[in-house]
């Protein structure tokens, strides 16, 4: 019995100023859709388009505890949980 994948992310604008934390079920098309700016709000007013973290869970409701844990958490916090995989914040994007 498989269950349908769920990934938590954060996003960050060019100067890594504004962190941005979602959760989707198809992590290209959702990342795609910010950095094309293809809906209004947060992540197309502040830019929102460079993938830095995400992990991959088997179903929504532990992602979207995840993301709730994630948001709940300082900027500093954050910031760490970024540090610890990807201490040079690369754009993740191509890589999944």
């Amino acid at each position: 019995m498989s269950s349908k994948q769920c990934y938590v992310y954060i996003m960050t604008n060019p100067s890594q100023s504004t962190l941005y934390t979602g959760v989707t079920n198809s992590i290209k098309r959702r990342v795609y859709e910010h950095k094309e700016k293809q809906r209004d709000g947060f992540t197309k007013r502040y830019n929102i388009v460079k993938l830095v973290y995400y992990e991959k869970f088997d179903g929504p409701s532990a992602a979207i505890n995840r993301e709730k844990q994630i948001k709940a958490g300082s900027r500093k916090k954050k910031v760490e949980l970024i540090n610890s995989l990807n201490p040079e914040w690369e754009d993740l994007y191509d890589m999944i």
